[in-house]
């Protein structure tokens, strides 16, 4: 712990009593969830970003939407933009945040909103002549004004909910007791190797309760690389790499191309960073002293939504959650949740 965070650490108190409370005000009624029929899935965490949110968002449309009408539903973190949107084609990255125009970009056959207001929003979906039959709720855990019907808590594998502390000291958004309200917990980015013996201490540590079900994922890249033109992991390998990202958490991506032997220089910014015409320049002022003829800018793909219109000359890298086992087991707890739901409907 920092010396920052060690003198933060009385101010963790205070927030968890607010957070606490709160949660105490909605568990005993007297703040008000509302619950819709149609089948809702909330995917979330309870720590500060980079758990996986996006990957896992894009797996459940994968898993549903040829069967199901899906809506995915976001606040649009830090868009410049208020209200009830649903994604069309004027819409970009600072309209309705760089994740939802993620979904959008790549998912033709589902409908994207945003809404600060959860509740709000799903009203405003049920309006929509599309007829939508399952609502996807990306990153509302902590928003108790609507009751989710399956709830997905993400925790990173380097950093689970159970060794980490409340803010500012920690980068947890409320106690650990908040896992409770998780029938399915993930743990994501783990190493693709991880036995059953190293699930089962992690497990133990989280100490689920008995309608809760752990399962553990990783991150899969994509091998081709899109953006300004396609490229291969070996087209990579063979070049200099300006990598520039605007995310949590780089680390995963950084060893990846670390075990895979690619050369990088990295150029970080926060996390949802809006790329201002200054960084433009000095991306490409940073691109310009590579003296190799085999030069590539990379980013990730959640960047590259908020970069493309800018910097035209760049590619990204997608990915994927991969569950390291036991994936048709997630699998039909997320197809008999939606289908017992839409039955009671």
């Amino acid at each position: 712990m920092n010396l920052i965070r060690k003198i933060a650490f009385p101010f963790s108190f205070i927030y968890k009593w607010m957070t606490s409370f709160r949660n105490y005000l909605f568990d005993i009624r007297v703040l008000k969830s509302t619950k819709f029929d149609i089948p809702t899935i909330v995917v979330g965490n309870l720590s500060v970003g980079g758990t996986g949110k996006t990957p896992q968002i894009e797996y459940l449309i994968r898993l549903l939407s040829e069967k199901y009408t899906i809506a995915v539903l976001s606040r649009g973190y830090k868009r410049k933009s208020k209200g009830f949107i649903i994604a069309d084609e004027t819409s970009n990255a600072e309209m309705i945040g760089d994740e939802p125009f993620q979904y959008f970009q790549k998912f033709k056959n589902i409908s994207v909103c945003v809404d600060a207001d959860r509740v709000h929003g799903i009203q405003q979906i049920l309006k929509l002549k599309l007829k939508v039959e399952v609502v996807l709720l990306d990153d509302a855990f902590q928003h108790r004004k609507i009751e989710g019907g399956l709830n997905i808590l993400l925790t990173s594998y380097d950093n689970l909910y159970c060794d980490d502390s409340i803010l500012p000291s920690g980068n947890l958004r409320e106690s650990v007791v908040g896992s409770r309200r998780a029938q399915l917990i993930v743990v994501t980015k783990c190493p693709n190797k991880l036995t059953e013996d190293q699930q089962f201490e992690i497990a133990k540590k989280l100490n689920p309760s008995l309608y809760q079900t752990i399962f553990f994922s990783s991150i899969s890249y994509d091998t081709v690389l899109k953006g300004d033109h396609e490229i291969t992991i070996t087209d990579l390998q063979e070049s200099e790499i300006l990598l520039v990202t605007g995310i949590e958490n780089p680390t995963p991506l950084l060893n990846y191309l670390e075990k895979n032997e690619i050369k990088y220089r990295h150029l970080k910014f926060k996390d949802h960073h809006h790329f201002s015409n200054q960084d433009i320049v000095t991306i490409n002022n940073e691109f310009n002293q590579i003296k190799s003829n085999k030069k590539i800018v990379l980013t990730t793909e959640k960047d590259y939504v908020r970069i493309f219109e800018k910097l035209p000359n760049v590619n990204y890298i997608a990915i994927k959650t991969k569950f390291i086992n036991h994936k048709k087991d997630f699998d039909n707890l997320i197809n008999t949740y939606v289908e017992s739901s839409t039955r009671n409907r």
